[in-house]
């Protein structure tokens, strides 16, 4: 994958060229992202799931910023439970903690809010800075009293002296309180879940991490982002009319050339959909394999790609990240007492939470004493909004003249796909 994963075990510190490493061990590693902005988050190396759903298998990182101005210092994000410790002793690297005036709220999940009691029990005069839904949605889940609270809107700002806090509402990416933090005088972006990835590396910067990083990013949006794409354009239209320098999520490598990761997601986004079919699909007895077989080949025939997933075997997560951009998806089923097997209908619900922008399928299968796993699988395709070009149920082993059918339906969409400029609307 091209992933610098490796851990340092000799205590002396990475050399990250321009960096500024404060730390010379990796566990309580502090590094200066830009002058008075310091990286205090920490790499979870263990962590292999994420919501109960994602895959994560190069774990993750809770990623926090210290922001330490002429007369006030702001901590922006802190980080999963249990790794309370370890980011106080970082940000102890910089400023005494209990020092600490702001801390800075992107957005309320634990994953980057659950630190938020224990920094506050610590710095007893700091604010807790959120959205006002964030400040709401703080006390609830975090005890934080109303008065140890400052809700800010769009376009609001904090001095901390010589360093200045700009906030951006950024809702529904991917709760409804979420914001961006603009350390002003910088242009450095700190955007919490938005541009971010799920990966533990000991590589701070993009640049460094290697040529597997956007097909990482690229997942993450899939299952994260791609469920709110209205939001995501809204965002990237909000940040285009910015002149930022760094972009600094809360998961993941920061950007220290953001064009790559915005370009990224203007693709992923808004861009057209590509000449590409993804086909899911699970056989009991070979049937249902049979006619995936005669599918696949007839599309790659008409010029268009052919994507094969056994739902078996496949990682959801890579099915979810070539949805983002493919035209059509075919599902493949064989019928199980009366209706789809369960694996095909577990991936329809996952196409129902991440939505993605393709939005033309069609549907086969094999049964044996009796059908139905193809016409439930059209209702509930159509019920979200599919264009469903066909479907074909074959009884037992598909002969010749079924397999001359499931090519013709195959041809018949990678015929759409080519003749159809798709763009996001």
């Amino acid at each position: 994958m091209g992933f610098n994963l490796a851990f340092h075990k000799n205590n002396k510190p990475i050399d990250y060229n321009i960096l500024t490493v404060i730390e010379l061990t990796d566990l309580v590693k502090v590094v200066e992202v830009a002058p008075e902005v310091f990286w205090v988050g920490v790499n979870d190396w263990n962590r292999r799931v994420f919501d109960s759903f994602i895959p994560l298998p190069y774990g993750t990182s809770y990623n926090a910023y210290l922001i330490v101005g002429n007369e006030h210092t702001a901590l922006v994000d802190t980080v999963n439970p249990g790794f309370e410790d370890l980011l106080l002793r970082k940000v102890s690297r910089v400023v005494k903690p209990e020092t600490i005036d702001y801390v800075v709220m992107n957005h309320a999940e634990p994953d980057h809010a659950g630190g938020i009691p224990r920094v506050l029990a610590t710095a007893q005069n700091a604010k807790l800075v959120a959205t006002r839904r964030g400040i709401e949605m703080a006390g609830v889940y975090y005890g934080v009293p109303p008065e140890r609270a400052v809700a800010v809107k769009d376009g609001d700002s904090i001095d901390l002296g010589g360093k200045t806090l700009r906030f951006l509402e950024a809702p529904w990416l991917h709760w409804p309180e979420t914001m961006f933090t603009l350390q002003a005088e910088r242009q450095v972006l700190l955007t919490c879940d938005f541009f971010g990835t799920h990966m533990a590396s000991d590589r701070l910067f993009a640049e460094d991490v290697g040529d597997g990083l956007l097909k990482e990013a690229k997942k993450y949006y899939a299952e994260i982002m791609m469920p709110f794409t209205l939001f995501v354009q809204r965002a990237l239209d909000k940040v285009a009319g910015l002149d930022v320098k760094v972009i600094a999520p809360s998961h993941g490598p920061i950007y220290r050339d953001p064009k790559r990761i915005i370009a990224a997601y203007e693709e992923w986004a808004r861009g057209p959909l590509k000449p590409k079919v993804v086909i899911a699909y699970v056989s009991m007895w070979g049937n249902t394999e049979a006619l995936t077989q005669a599918i696949v080949e007839a599309v790659a025939a008409e010029g268009v790609e052919a994507i094969p997933y056994n739902m078996v075997v496949a990682d959801v997560a890579h099915v979810a990240s070539d949805l983002v951009d493919a035209a059509a998806v075919l599902f493949g089923s064989p019928t199980l007492i009366g209706g789809p097997h369960p694996l095909i209908a577990s991936l329809l619900e996952v196409l129902r939470c991440i939505r993605p922008r393709v939005k033309l399928g069609a549907v086969y299968g094999s049964y044996g004493w009796g059908g139905g796993a193809a016409a439930h699988l059209k209702n509930r395709l159509q019920s979200m909004g599919f264009e469903v070009m066909g479907t074909l149920e074959v009884r037992g082993k598909p002969g010749k003249e079924d397999l001359e059918k499931a090519a013709g339906l195959a041809q018949a969409v990678a015929g759409k796909v080519k003749e159809s400029v798709i763009k996001i609307k």
